[in-house]
């Protein structure tokens, strides 16, 4: 697939680079597909929650494991002792407790998930690849000019980079439909399924293909 190379004003420079196709494209069925797609981003997702939340049970409340009333002739219910679940500031009856949301999932179906999307974005004509710049400040009107003329300025927007560069990351960190992943720390398949559009600086192509031509 060739992709043209826009310099950072959003102008065609005439240069043309080949995106290795054969890398992305998986002889899978549709259904089959989706379905992959969907187990990596539910694995993603469940990464994320943390699991913290906690109850006290009977057994962690403190106070007296005295009877509060005899078992019988009170003409009430039985009660037990002042921890129990019916009193206020007693247990709570099967509360959260604290847990892992981590689904186990082969490293192979997490590559063929990311390709797959790859893909499709470009199929569809989704990739920019921009000359390489640097930011010598911070300046988040400087991303706004650069994405306007690229014409992708209201688009959830993916910037893939194999660079630190904090003054970049710092200047979009206040737009809400911009986000920066740092190939080095590695890509996901939630990230580039909610992106609309990918911008993939010129520089970062060749470290990209040999991290999706990994096994």
């Amino acid at each position: 697939m060739v992709i043209e190379i826009c310099n950072k004003n959003g102008l065609k420079t005439g240069r043309k680079i080949i995106f290795n196709e054969n890398l992305l494209e998986q002889n899978i069925n549709l259904r089959t597909k989706n379905h992959l797609i969907y187990l990596e981003i539910k694995r993603f997702l469940a990464a994320q929650r943390h699991g913290n939340h906690k109850a006290k049970g009977r057994s962690q409340i403190k106070g007296s494991n005295k009877k509060i009333q005899k078992q019988k002739g009170s003409g009430n219910a039985r009660k037990g002792d002042i921890k129990n679940p019916l009193f206020v500031g007693g247990g709570r009856i099967f509360g959260p407790v604290k847990r892992k949301y981590n689904l186990k999932l082969n490293k192979k179906i997490k590559k063929i998930a990311i390709k797959i999307l790859f893909y499709e974005k470009l199929r569809t004509k989704k990739i920019k690849i921009i000359e390489d710049f640097i930011f010598k400040y911070i300046s988040t009107k400087k991303i706004i000019k650069i994405l306007r003329q690229i014409k992708i300025l209201k688009n959830q927007i993916l910037i893939l980079t194999n660079k630190i560069d904090k003054n970049l990351y710092f200047s979009c960190r206040n737009l809400k439909n911009v986000k920066i992943i740092n190939l080095i720390n590695g890509i996901n398949s939630y990230d580039i399924a909610k992106a609309y559009y990918l911008i993939i600086k010129e520089n970062s192509i060749s470290y990209l293909e040999n991290l999706l031509s990994k096994n």
